[in-house]
């Protein structure tokens, strides 16, 4: 089988962090480079996803907020407060508020 040599400009600091993972992976950086060329012949297109992410990020944020938020909740043992418990206590916090400020 004919080789043939090619050249790419690469970030040194690309080309550098990419091939020690490679080495831990006990690649160097052409072999871990015809891997992916190997792959894009097998898949016949980029062998990994390229999509633009979706706006599931800003869920993602909002549900890691309420895991948080509920984590906080049961260390300060209020987790299983009922609605109405919670309004009261809304509802006490104001009026002591509203008194300290008169």
């Amino acid at each position: 089988m004919a080789t043939s040599v090619t050249q790419i400009r690469i970030d040194e600091d690309l080309k550098n962090q990419a091939t020690a993972i490679f080495e831990e992976l006990g690649l160097d950086f052409p072999t871990a480079v015809r891997i992916f060329l190997k792959r894009t012949i097998l898949q016949n297109g980029i062998p990994f996803s390229m999509t633009l992410p979706k706006q599931e990020y800003k869920a993602t944020r909002a549900v890691r907020a309420m895991e948080l938020l509920s984590q906080e909740a049961e260390k300060n043992g209020i987790s299983e407060m009922s609605l109405e418990e919670i309004n009261a206590e809304i509802q006490a916090a104001r009026l002591e508020q509203a008194g300290h400020n008169t």
